[in-house]
C-alpha cells in the first residue's frame, strides 16, 4: 500500500536563513523587469530599431502590472534621448482651408508665439497711431487736392477753349452744358434763332467738338481717381512699411535659421500690406482683429520643459484622442473655425518618443484600430474628425496638411489578443513586429529567493510602505509560490505582490508595528481569502446539510468522490461532486450520461472514451467486452468539462462492475491514458482544500484522504491547517502513478498483475472484474442465441467487428 505524503512534500517553506538582511530597507532597489529577461531584450531590440513595422506588443496578464513595467523601462530609454521638435499650426495666406504644419526646435514654438504676439500688441497700436499723425493726414490732403486742382484743370481747359470759340461751358445739376455766348453771358434763344444759318452751323459743329473734348476729360476722371488711390495706396504701404520694418526685422534677425518662421513673417508683411483698407475703412472685409489671428501660431506640441524623449500612456485611445481635433465655434447660428482650434492627439505629443496603448481598449473603440493602423502605413498624423474620415459628412471644414511621424507605438495586452489579432488581422504583424513576452513564473531557488527579497523591497519602497523582516519576506515568497501553483516556481506578477505587501502593511499598521513580519503577511492572504469566500461557504454549506449528497465516511458500490474547482473571477475553490457508475450487460458502451444531456464538453467526454478503451484493454483481454454501463455526476446542473475526473471514473466503474464497495472517506483526482498511467491536472491546492474544509465542516476529519497524480506532489502549496491535519495523520494525500493504486487504496483489495494468459491473481480485484466480465458476456451471448436462434454466434462475430 501507498504511503500518504508527508507535510514537507505538500508544502515548500522558504528558510530564513538564506538571507543576509534583517529588514527590506537594507536592500537597494531592483529594476522589476529582472527576471523577464526575454521581455527586456525586446523591448531593448523594439526600441532601438528605427525600421517602419518594428512597433510593440507587450504580451502578459492583468496581474504582471505591465503599463508599469513597461512605464519605467521606457522612462529609462526616454531620458537619454533628446527631446522632439515642437509643432505648430500656422493660417495659410494662400489656402485657408489647408493650415500649414510648422515644426521647431524644442522651446522655439513657446517662444514664436510669444514673439508674435507682442508683434500684433506692437502693430495693434502703432499701425492706427500712424494713420492718424499729422504727418499722414497733411499728405493725404495734399494728394487729394492736387488731384482735385488736376481734374479741375482738365474742366477749366476745355472752358478756355469754348470761350475763345464764343461757347460758355456752364455747371448744371446733371452735368455741364455748352451754350453760345452773348458777352459774358448766354445768349438768349431768341437772339440765337436770330443768327444767321451758317452762324448757327458753325456753332453747332464748335459745340460738338467741345462735347467731344469734355467727354474725353470727364472720361480721364476715374483714371484720375484711381491713381490717386494707388498714390494712397502707395503712401499708406510706405508708412505702414515704415512701422513693420522694425520689429519684423528683428523677428526675421531672431529666426533667420528657421525657413517656415521666415516664410510665415514674409507672409504677415505682405498680409498686411495687402490689406491697407483694412485699418482705414470703417466696415472692411477682414477686420484689424481677423487679420492679426492670423499672424499667429496655434502651439500644438510644447517640447520647452521636455527632458528626453515623450513617453505618453492614453487610457483612451478613441479617433479623435490619437490623431486630434478641430474644434467649432458658433457664430450667428454657424459653426466656424480656424487654424487655432486644431488640438494635438496622443500621437502628436508621443511623436519623437513612445505611445503606450492598451490594445482592449483600441480595439473596442470605434475606427481606433483603423486608425492606428492608417497612421502608422502612411507614416503622417492627419487631424480629420471620424465622420471625414469615412466620407460620412461634407460640411466645410480643415483639413491641415500632415504632421510627419516618428513614434514607437507600445501596445499591453493578454497573449489571447495578441494571438487573435495575429490570426484575424493580416495587417496586425506588418506594423507590429516585436513581441515582448513577459514571464509568469520565475524558478525558485537560492538565487531566485534572495533576488525575490529585493523584488519585494523595491515594491514596498516605491508604494512608501513598511519595510519588511526576513520572515515577511519569507511568506510573501511561499505566497508566491502557491500562486505559481509550483514548488519550483514563484509568480512573477507583480501587481499581486503589491496588493500583498499594501494589505499586509495594512495589518502591520493596526498593531502600530515598525516592520511587516510573517504575521502580517498570513492575515492578509487569511483575509483576502475571507472577502472572497462567502459562495464557497454557501457551496460548501449545501454539502454539510445533506443538500448536496456528498459523503465521507462509509464504503458504497459505484460511488466516488470526484474534485472540482470553481472560478469565480480571480478566487478559485475546490468542491466534491458525487461520482456514480452502473453496470449491466451490454454490446462494450459506456454511456456519459453528461454528453448525453448536453452538459458535458469536448475534453470530458474525450476522457470517457479513453477510460472505457482502457477497461476493454484492461480486463477483457481478447473477449468482447460485453458491458453496458453508465457516469454521472450527480446532481450537478452546469457544464461539466475537463479529464481530471477520469481516474474518479474508472474507479466508480469497476467498482459497479466487480460490485466491490469503495472508501468514501476518499476523493480522488486526475486523468489517465489509455494504458491506465495517471496524468497531471490542475488546481491541485484549490481540491485537497475543498475536500478538507466539507470534512472538517461535518466534524468527522478522522482519517479522509484525497488521492491525486503523483506528477502533482510539486504543485502542493497547502494551507496550514491542512498541514497541520496531515502532521496529526488526521488527513492524508496520496500520489499515485497508475490507476490501479487508486483502486487498491479505495476498495482496499489487491488489483493483482495478470499472468501471461492474461488471468488475475484468485481473490484479486482484477479477478472479480474478469469474473464479472466474463458473466456479462455469457448472458449477452445467451440472450442472442434466444433472439437470432443458430445465428447466434455469427451475430456476435458482427458485432464484435462492428
Amino acid at each position: 500500500m501507498l504511503e500518504p505524503l508527508g507535510v514537507a512534500q505538500v508544502y515548500r517553506t522558504c528558510s530564513t536563513d538564506v538571507f543576509d538582511f534583517e529588514v527590506t530597507s537594507e536592500l537597494e532597489s531592483l529594476d522589476l523587469l529582472v527576471g523577464h529577461e526575454r521581455a527586456r531584450d525586446a523591448l531593448s531590440f523594439g526600441t532601438a530599431i528605427r525600421s517602419d513595422g518594428f512597433n510593440l506588443f507587450v504580451l502578459g496578464q492583468p496581474g504582471h502590472d505591465r503599463h508599469s513595467l513597461v512605464g519605467s523601462f521606457l522612462s529609462e530609454q526616454a531620458r537619454g534621448a533628446s527631446p522632439p521638435c515642437d509643432w505648430c499650426y500656422r493660417f495659410n495666406f494662400d489656402d485657408p482651408a489647408v493650415p500649414l504644419a510648422l515644426s521647431l526646435p524644442p522651446g522655439l514654438g513657446r517662444q514664436l508665439r510669444t514673439d508674435l504676439e507682442a508683434l500684433v500688441e506692437e502693430l495693434r497700436s502703432a499701425i492706427p497711431a500712424v494713420f492718424e499723425s499729422e504727418e499722414y493726414q497733411n499728405r493725404v490732403q495734399e494728394m487729394k487736392q492736387a488731384m482735385d486742382e488736376r481734374q479741375r484743370n482738365a474742366i477749366e481747359e476745355v472752358r478756355r477753349e469754348a470761350r475763345e470759340q464764343g461757347i460758355l461751358l456752364m455747371s448744371t445739376s446733371n452735368g455741364f452744358t455748352f451754350a453760345p455766348a452773348d458777352g459774358d453771358q448766354m445768349m438768349s434763344p431768341e437772339d440765337y434763332e436770330k443768327l444767321p444759318e451758317d452762324q448757327r452751323k458753325r456753332i453747332e459743329r464748335t459745340v460738338e467738338e467741345l462735347q467731344h473734348k469734355l467727354t474725353q476729360k470727364i472720361h480721364q476722371m476715374p483714371r484720375l481717381a484711381k491713381e490717386l488711390r494707388n498714390e494712397l495706396k502707395a503712401f499708406s504701404e510706405e508708412m505702414l512699411q515704415s512701422v513693420i520694418d522694425g520689429p519684423m526685422a528683428d523677428l526675421e534677425k531672431r529666426y533667420h535659421e528657421e525657413e517656415g518662421v521666415l516664410s510665415h513673417l514674409k507672409a504677415i508683411r505682405t498680409s498686411i500690406l495687402e490689406h491697407v483698407e483694412s485699418f482705414q475703412a470703417e466696415q472692411p472685409d477682414v477686420p484689424p482683429e481677423a487679420l492679426f489671428n492670423r499672424f499667429q501660431v496655434n502651439l500644438l506640441v510644447d517640447n520647452a520643459e521636455a527632458e528626453g524623449a515623450p513617453v505618453i500612456y492614453q487610457d483612451l485611445p478613441t479617433h479623435q484622442h490619437l490623431v486630434g481635433r478641430i474644434e467649432h465655434h458658433m457664430h450667428n447660428g454657424t459653426l466656424l473655425t480656424d487654424f487655432s482650434l486644431i488640438r494635438a492627439g496622443a500621437l502628436h505629443r508621443a511623436n519623437g518618443g513612445y505611445l503606450v496603448l492598451d490594445v482592449r481598449s483600441v480595439i473596442t473603440q470605434p475606427g481606433a484600430w483603423d486608425t492606428l493602423k492608417r497612421v502608422l502605413r502612411a507614416g503622417e498624423i492627419r487631424t480629420e474628425s471620424l465622420e471625414q474620415a469615412y466620407g460620412l459628412i461634407s460640411t466645410v471644414t480643415l483639413e491641415p496638411k500632415p504632421i510627419p511621424l516618428d513614434v514607437k507605438i507600445v501596445l499591453l495586452g493578454e497573449r489571447r489578443l495578441y494571438y487573435l489579432l495575429c490570426e484575424y488581422d493580416p495587417e496586425f504583424l506588418e506594423l507590429f513586429k516585436v513581441q515582448a513576452d513577459l514571464e509568469d513564473e520565475l524558478d525558485r531557488d537560492t538565487e531566485h529567493e534572495a533576488f525575490y527579497a529585493r523584488m519585494v523591497a523595491t515594491l514596498a519602497r516605491e508604494a512608501a510602505l513598511r519595510p519588511l523582516d526576513r520572515s515577511g519576506v519569507a511568506a510573501v515568497i511561499e505566497r508566491a509560490t502557491r500562486l505559481a501553483d509550483d514548488q519550483r516556481k514563484l509568480t512573477a506578477r507583480h501587481r499581486d505582490l503589491r496588493d500583498l505587501v499594501l494589505e499586509a502593511d495594512h495589518w502591520a499598521g493596526e498593531e502600530a508595528a515598525d516592520v511587516i513580519a510573517r504575521r502580517h503577511v498570513e492575515k492578509a492572504v487569511g483575509q483576502q481569502l475571507w472577502r472572497a469566500g462567502r459562495l464557497r461557504e454557501r457551496s460548501h454549506e449545501m454539502i454539510t446539510r445533506g443538500t448536496l449528497m456528498v459523503a465521507t465516511e462509509g464504503r458504497a458500490v459505484g460511488q466516488v468522490n470526484g474534485l472540482s474547482v470553481l472560478q469565480l473571477g480571480e478566487y478559485a475553490f475546490g468542491q466534491p461532486s458525487r461520482i456514480t457508475a452502473t453496470a449491466r450487460p451490454g454490446n462494450g458502451q459506456v454511456v456519459d450520461i453528461e454528453r448525453e444531456a448536453r452538459m458535458g464538453g469536448r475534453i470530458h467526454s474525450k476522457a470517457v472514451m479513453i477510460l472505457s478503451r482502457y477497461l476493454a484493454s484492461r480486463y477483457a483481454g481478447e473477449e468482447p467486452l460485453s458491458l453496458s454501463a453508465s457516469l454521472a455526476f450527480e446532481q450537478s446542473y452546469g457544464g461539466i468539462e475537463g479529464d481530471s475526473a477520469s481516474v474518479a471514473e474508472v474507479c466508480a466503474l469497476v467498482s459497479a462492475i466487480a460490485r466491490v464497495p469503495l472508501d468514501q472517506a476518499f476523493a480522488v483526482t486526475g486523468s489517465i491514458d489509455q494504458h491506465g498511467r495517471v496524468q497531471a491536472v490542475g488546481g491541485v491546492n484549490e481540491k485537497v482544500e475543498g475536500f478538507f474544509d466539507v470534512c472538517v465542516a461535518r466534524a468527522d476529519l478522522e482519517g479522509q484522504a484525497v488521492i491525486l497524480p503523483a506528477a502533482n506532489v510539486e504543485h502542493l502549496m497547502l494551507k496550514s491547517e491542512v498541514r497541520e491535519a496531515i502532521e496529526q495523520e488526521r488527513f492524508r494525500v496520496f500520489a499515485i502513478s497508475w490507476v490501479d493504486e487508486a483502486l487498491e487504496l479505495l476498495t482496499g483489495l489487491p488489483i493483482g498483475a495478470p499472468d501471461a494468459r492474461g488471468h488475475f491473481p484468485e481473490g484479486s480485484l482484477g479477478a472479480r472484474v474478469a469474473e464479472r466480465l466474463k458473466h456479462f458476456r455469457e448472458v449477452v451471448k445467451h440472450a442472442r442465441q434466444e433472439q437470432w436462434g443458430g445465428n447466434g454466434d455469427q451475430q456476435e462475430e458482427q458485432d464484435d467487428e462492428r
